[in-house]
């Protein structure tokens, strides 16, 4: 397309501060009343103390002047505006913590309890009442009927204190009941921050339409868009001339109808693209591209682009060709790798030798041990850190697209391939490294292709015949026996041989226990920043974990741990428990690890001895076969790959067990 330069005269003209209507009354008004001055540099929030239909006419009114960019409600009033409103409506949400913050509130006055929620009562909620035995009554509503008939009954099973939001809140108190607002300060700013957030970007989009309509209005090529129907929603001034009517004539007409010849009836039946034809249209020849249009992954309507025949200008598909994607990089050090055991330690030492090196490495452990961060740990501290470190899952994704990724493609390789062709990721890790995960996984056929890549330094793209040279350096991992996979003639010796120059095993977490105390304690500050302020575990739950969990398998290893932790950090109760409410906790949130609980006033970590501890550890440990043999059908193959264990390891310990019994 081509661009008119010339330049209209622009006056800049002040932004007008957002708009916020914040929809509350009593408890919930309060709350918007203390916050709103704190938004003033940002945003004009407006409280509106109505509900229903009264709400919905206040802010229709107020659209029509100054404005609302978006809507703050809660409850069956935020439900009924958001049906009745094509604005942006936000609604209160009521977190864990409102809900426990509210409860304890309520419990000042009285132990027997309700909370009334909107829509549905959360299952985490019900599962903390369950599981702690809070007794509290549980309701929801969707109607104010709803509501009032909820605070009947409540009123009849001689509940006494409503937990609720605040048209709730006001029923109970009507009926003679002790209402507490559920909402938090904390959640009604989130509100706030979320509205005007959603408005700051409804503000961009406008913003870029309106763009995008002064772009249009300078191409010289013409475009016009219609929808489904073919009724024309957008046209520029080019096109204006070639159809020969003004915009304000053309909106809303049928394509066809103006001009036959450019009709766009075909693109919408069939969702194809037509591209570049010449077409000869009032005396001018153009040429002519149509395209459909998708929004949100729904079709919506259609594209046509003229371009006049003497103004075309093609970019060289030599240089699109050769447009490089963007590399990624390595963010691990070796130093990253937490543990201090002897076979962490190992790993680590020939990680740094192969760092030195530039021959290939393959990593071999099991899923969850941290492979790609020791690959990228050898890359940074190698005399490649500087380049990229590009690493792609070769179980993944599906044979075709793994050597379309792997190797590229020249332009029309295949159906459905991008114009200027792509280049694959060995080209995009040249004078870098190359990680490959999972190469166990990779199909037969491909294996030949990366072999050759490997011997010859270089890189033949689908599709061409010129091989392009490439300098990279490969590190490969896998979780899989590659030994027993050539056995059975899924893996080709020539290509192990090629990759097994340097090895390293990283050991499973079960073999290295001795590090679960500081894997632990660095997961959970890493969970605690990755979920923000108020999501954490105290250092009590950890030690626990550790503790409790000495006889597990860790089938999924670090990023198991990583899990267990980030689950304790969504449904821990409060900090400071006693041992005993640590563990009965524990058994609720992970009965995984089957861990032997402490009698009062004793310490998780402190056992009367160690022949007790060594008896519940395989008391346990047996109990876990037995599942999962029962789970199998008595396959132990199938038992012993669910467990983490071999199936010598599997038969040596029922054995034990069997003979001890």
């Amino acid at each position: 397309m081509h661009v008119n330069h010339t330049s209209p005269t622009s006056v800049s003209v002040p932004t007008p501060a957002l708009r916020i209507v914040a929809v509350g009354f009593h408890g919930l008004r309060a709350l918007l009343e203390e916050l709103a001055p704190q938004y003033y540099a940002t945003a004009d929030v407006h409280i509106l103390d109505k509900t229903y239909g009264d709400a919905l006419a206040d802010i229709t009114a107020l659209r029509r002047h100054p404005g609302v960019d978006a809507v703050v409600a809660a409850g069956s009033n935020g439900g009924f505006l958001r049906q009745n409103l094509d604005l942006p409506v936000v609604l209160v949400k009521v977190g864990g913590f409102d809900a426990m913050h509210a409860l304890t509130k309520a419990s000042r006055h009285s132990r027997r309890i309700a909370l009334v929620t909107y829509g549905a009562v959360a299952p985490e909620v019900s599962h903390f009442n369950e599981v702690f035995g809070l007794q509290v009554v549980l309701r929801a509503y969707r109607t104010e009927q709803d509501a009032e008939v909820c605070v009947q009954e409540l009123k009849y099973l001689g509940i006494e204190v409503v937990v609720a939001p605040g048209m709730v809140v006001d029923l109970a108190r009507a009926y003679g009941l002790e209402g507490v607002l559920l909402y938090s300060q904390e959640s009604v700013r989130e509100a706030i921050e979320d509205a005007i957030e959603v408005a700051r970007i409804s503000r961009l989009e406008l913003a870029k339409r309106e763009k995008l309509g002064i772009i249009l209005g300078q191409l010289k090529d013409g475009v016009v868009a219609v929808d489904l129907e073919e009724r024309i929603e957008v046209v520029n001034a080019s096109m204006e001339k070639i159809l020969g009517q003004p915009a304000g004539q053309l909106m809303g007409q049928r394509l066809a109808s103006v001009s036959p010849e450019l009709s766009l009836q075909n693109t919408l039946r069939s969702g194809q693209a037509e591209v570049e034809h010449v077409q000869e249209v009032g005396g001018r020849t153009l040429v002519t591209t149509c395209l459909p249009v998708t929004e949100q992954g729904r079709y919506t309507g259609a594209v046509l682009v003229c371009q006049d025949q003497v103004m075309i200008q093609r970019l060289d598909r030599n240089l699109r060709a050769r447009a490089q994607p963007r590399t990624a990089r390595a963010k691990y050090l070796l130093s990253d790798i937490i543990g201090q055991s002897a076979s962490i330690a190992q790993a680590k030492a020939l990680a740094l030798i192969c760092a030195h090196s530039l021959s290939t490495v393959l990593i071999v452990g099991e899923s969850g041990t941290g492979k790609e961060l020791l690959a990228q740990g050898i890359h940074n501290a190698g005399s490649r850190r500087g380049q990229a470190f590009v690493a792609i899952n070769c179980a993944a994704f599906p044979e075709a697209l793994l050597e379309s990724e792997l190797f590229g493609y020249v332009e029309g390789a295949f159906t459905g391939s991008s114009r200027g062709g792509k280049t694959g990721l060995f080209e995009a890790a040249h004078r870098g490294t190359v990680f490959l995960d999972e190469i166990g996984e990779m199909p037969l056929s491909l294996q030949t292709r990366l072999l050759r890549v490997l011997q010859e330094k270089e890189v033949l793209r689908i599709g061409s015949t010129a091989p392009i040279p490439i300098d990279v350096r490969v590190v490969a991992a896998t979780h899989q026996d590659l030994a027993a996979r050539i056995q059975a003639g899924q893996f080709r010796s020539d290509l192990y041989y090629r990759l097994n120059v340097l090895s390293i095993t990283l050991p499973p977490l079960r073999e290295r226990r001795e590090d679960l105390p500081l894997l632990a304690a660095h997961l959970k500050e890493k969970v605690a920043r990755r979920l923000g302020h108020g999501k954490s575990v105290d250092d009590g739950v950890v030690d626990a974990i550790v503790a409790a969990s000495q006889g597990y398998a860790w089938p999924g290893n670090i990023r198991e741990l990583e899990n267990l932790i980030e689950r304790l950090a969504a449904f821990h109760g409060a900090a400071g428990m006693g041992a005993e409410a640590v563990a009965l906790e524990l058994q609720a949130i992970a009965p995984e690890l089957a861990f032997c609980c402490t009698t009062p006033g004793n310490d998780l970590s402190n056992t009367s001895s160690s022949d007790d501890l060594r008896d519940s550890r395989e008391a346990a440990e047996l109990q876990r076969i037995q599942a999962a043999l029962k789970e199998c059908n008595g396959d132990r193959a199938r038992a012993a790959e669910i467990l983490g264990i071999s199936r010598s390891t599997l038969w040596r310990k029922l054995k034990r067990a069997g003979a001890q019994a």
